[in-house]
């Protein structure tokens, strides 16, 4: 069986963190967030690494991924680029923003063949959390139509710096995803949390929820499944300007529909990542702290 691949989602615009994320420095010695979640997935038995970008990006991280990978990953590159829509369709002349986390896994069809997880550039997962994920996707019980997310306990995902988007999930007595809902602006309270719902009304949550923060694992044939989707969803929404393809939508509808299970695992891996430019402080420490602990080496590359 073939060693999973990594596909980062790494074209986002930051622009509620005020500059290019992707490529802040965190580590001791200049590390991205991204230079982590290579390094935790090979550890992990990942083999290939597949950066989706914007094309401005792609010789800055080329040169700064050049020696770290020998002999470990090979590494990929594709650009998200807003006309690449299936047959039929065209790119609003107004739209700037990306089409979003399921476009940009959509992207890379041509680029990947076997086994994937796909991640956020900007977000750190944790070593266990990789690990789970790639004993998931080698188990030979796995089939085609056989896909898996890793949760987080949503009070653990907040930012104290205003609000976030999270898949907000629920599962069945056998651990399989039965719906996941993408919220766009949920923030911390004083009781757990709360989001905005579509009427403009706040809805309580505990902060006990278990949500996606986008690690997921999927078969080739999501490639399939994600056009199709893409397809409806431009029908209904593609002339809009900021309107966004999410992934958790996406295998929501297929699991509605019947077409996939998606086991919900566990990982006591605490989440943080770069939402706001206040955000950098914490993982900062976050890093130095797991470095100072021996999780990492310094520098982790050697």
């Amino acid at each position: 069986m073939s060693a999973p691949t990594l596909l980062v989602l790494a074209a986002g615009l930051g622009s509620r963190y005020g500059g290019i994320k992707q490529m802040d420095p965190v580590g001791p010695d200049g590390e991205f967030v991204l230079d982590y979640s290579i390094y935790d997935a090979w550890r992990a038995g990942f083999r290939q690494v597949c950066l989706v970008i914007r094309d401005e990006l792609r010789e800055p991280l080329r040169e700064h991924f050049a020696t770290k990978l020998t002999g470990k990953m090979s590494l990929d590159f594709v650009v998200q680029r807003l006309d690449d829509l299936p047959t039929g369709f065209s790119c609003p002349p107004e739209r700037q923003k990306p089409w979003g986390t399921g476009h940009a896994i959509w992207t890379a069809r041509k680029a990947i063949r076997g086994p994937f997880a796909a991640i956020n550039a900007d977000d750190f997962y944790g070593a266990e959390s990789y690990q789970v994920l790639a004993d998931f996707m080698c188990s030979p019980q796995r089939t085609a139509s056989s896909y898996a997310m890793v949760a987080y306990k949503l009070a653990n995902t907040l930012s104290e710096h205003g609000s976030v988007s999270r898949g907000i999930c629920r599962k069945d007595e056998r651990g399989e995803l039965l719906s996941v809902v993408e919220r766009t602006k949920i923030e911390k309270t004083a009781t757990g949390a709360r989001y905005l719902d579509g009427d403009g009304q706040w809805q309580a949550l505990t902060g006990e929820e278990p949500v996606s923060l986008n690690l997921w694992g999927f078969m080739p044939g999501i490639f399939d499944h994600l056009e199709v989707l893409f397809r409806e969803f431009l029908q209904a929404r593609g002339h809009e300007a900021k309107s966004e393809f999410y992934i958790p939508t996406v295998v929501d509808t297929l699991i509605q529909r019947g077409q996939c299970r998606t086991a919900v695992l566990e990982s006591s891996e605490r989440w943080f990542g770069m939402t706001y430019a206040e955000d950098r402080a914490v993982v900062v420490d976050q890093i130095r702290a797991l470095t100072a602990a021996g999780r990492y080496p310094a520098p982790l590359w050697g």
